[in-house]
């Protein structure tokens, strides 16, 4: 009956949504965006949208932000809509253009007039979509279902926004994408040049509540494929000893908790008042960026973003053996261009950041920043406001921004 229930509404949505496609025009001036599925205003999106404020076309454009839950404090003239409601049917099925950075609901085809931005969400380490043997993903039981679908949702984008010439390469492959490739770095990482200083720093630690004599460990896992409940919902599970660091560590540093946008946990973190910062997903991840003296992550894309810092980062890559050969596997070899420390017990993680010596890892970190930060420069956000400006209200430009 549930499951009844739940198709007949889904095909109710449908019906909503294909009818406000044929009765109501696109508008000319309606731009929309969402991050992670309205589950935050940050990443690319936020960066776009707040340039586009910051050139006054909120007072001009009719700009549309989408939240899950609830509404968040953004600039601009801008209004916001619950994601999923029928309001956000009618300005998904009216919108001039669409900006977001992850794969949208798949009955939202998008209209022959309507343009989509996709920013994606990282450069890319592990294998996506067609790349992939396997799939272990909520909701995923057949790899090529998965793929199938994957592919025939990239077919509505537009734009593909690429942060360097090795993620043009591969997701023109794994996602089968055969439009406009923006080679142009990320607009996210465009305040890392911006407000990568001292003053900066003080400001945005007060704002965060975090400590100013302390030094900052910024902890970024992604998430695990299989690591799901019952409820289909995936969860933290890190095998980091959060004691231990506090016990080795805690008198000269603290620690941020951010984890990935699709791990919906509730985890207590009062037994490391104090040491530990949790973060949630509102939270644009760039703040704790700027505000970090090192970085912990694993196969994280957070990694390529961090690095334009040229800050010391450590992975702890505990399950490299299954994350490599079951799970998903790697587009270049791990152990050899990770430019920093590479544990797999907590207890050799601390011994890496007491011990760090930052010249063992010029060389690495060097061809690491030349492989995959060469094209940001601080400059993205206003290369999409000059396409954005095109768009609205122009016919379709013929830009084409591959790597030169």
């Amino acid at each position: 009956m549930g499951k009844w229930l739940y198709k007949t509404a889904k095909n109710i949505v449908i019906l909503f949504y294909r009818f406000m496609c044929l009765i109501f025009p696109v508008k000319k001036n309606r731009v929309v965006f969402d991050s992670n599925l309205g589950k935050s205003y940050a990443g690319n999106p936020r960066h776009i949208y707040e340039a586009l404020v910051s050139h006054g076309h909120d007072m001009k454009w009719d700009c549309i932000w989408f939240y899950e839950n609830e509404t968040y404090n953004i600039p601009g003239m801008s209004h916001q809509v619950q994601y999923g409601r029928l309001r956000y049917l009618y300005y998904m099925a009216t919108a001039k253009v669409w900006v977001f950075d992850s794969r949208q609901p798949e009955f939202l085809i998008r209209r022959k007039n309507t343009y989509y931005i996709q920013t994606w969400h990282g450069t890319p380490l592990k294998r996506l979509a067609l790349d992939m043997d396997d799939v272990f993903m909520v909701g995923e039981t057949d790899i090529d279902t998965y793929k199938e679908r994957f592919v025939r949702n990239v077919k509505t984008w537009d734009y593909l926004i690429a942060q360097n010439a090795f993620s043009s390469e591969t997701f023109r492959r794994c996602f089968d994408f055969q439009k406009n490739m923006l080679e142009i770095g990320y607009p996210r990482n465009d305040v890392l040049f911006r407000e990568n200083n001292e003053e900066d720093n003080r400001r945005l630690r007060k704002k965060l509540g975090l400590p100013l004599d302390k030094k900052i460990i910024l902890y970024a896992p992604t998430f695990r494929d299989d690591e799901f409940s019952d409820d289909e919902k995936y969860e933290f599970q890190p095998q980091i000893s959060f004691d231990l660091l506090q016990r080795e560590l805690g008198d000269e540093y603290v620690m941020i908790v951010k984890y990935h946008y699709l791990i919906m946990d509730v985890v207590d973190w009062s037994p490391y008042e104090g040491f530990i910062y949790h973060f949630d997903q509102s939270r644009d991840i760039a703040e704790l960026f700027l505000v970090s003296d090192l970085l912990i992550t694993d196969y994280s894309s957070v990694m390529f973003d961090f690095s334009i810092l040229r800050r010391p980062m450590f992975f702890f890559a505990y399950d490299l053996y299954k994350y490599k050969n079951e799970l998903r596997g790697f587009y270049f070899n791990y152990q050899e261009e990770m430019p920093g420390p590479i544990s797999e017990t907590t207890e050799q993680l601390i011994e890496d950041i007491k011990n760090y010596d930052s010249k063992e890892y010029e060389e690495k970190y060097q061809r690491f920043h030349d492989k995959f930060n060469a094209i940001d420069d601080g400059n993205a956000t206003l290369r999409v406001i000059r396409l954005l400006e095109q768009l609205i209200p122009a016919k379709r430009p013929n830009i084409y921004y591959e790597s030169e």
